[in-house]
């Protein structure tokens, strides 16, 4: 369920082009805090995943609600026992 998760909510990217060091920029709308950035596009994507990775296992520890994306959700019974 998790990588159905990761799935959709790529697909919602927003990639673009900016002034800057890293110049390629990305965000997940609806998904606060879930941005990067990358020398290149494909850099900046694969950075972007990571994040995201990072941002539902926070949530997730921290027992806080997950957004639907494009109909894909993640549940309590989706998730898995997360050990300290």
């Amino acid at each position: 369920m998790i990588v159905e998760y990761i799935d959709a909510a790529m697909e919602k990217a927003r990639f673009e082009k900016i002034a800057d060091r890293n110049p390629f920029y990305a965000e997940i709308p609806g998904l606060k805090g879930v941005w990067a950035a990358g020398k290149t596009e494909a850099d900046c994507r694969r950075q972007l995943a990571e994040a995201l990775e990072g941002w539902i296992i926070v949530r997730l520890r921290k027992g806080l609600a997950i957004p639907k994306v494009s109909g894909v959700s993640l549940t309590a019974a989706s998730r898995m026992p997360v050990h300290a």
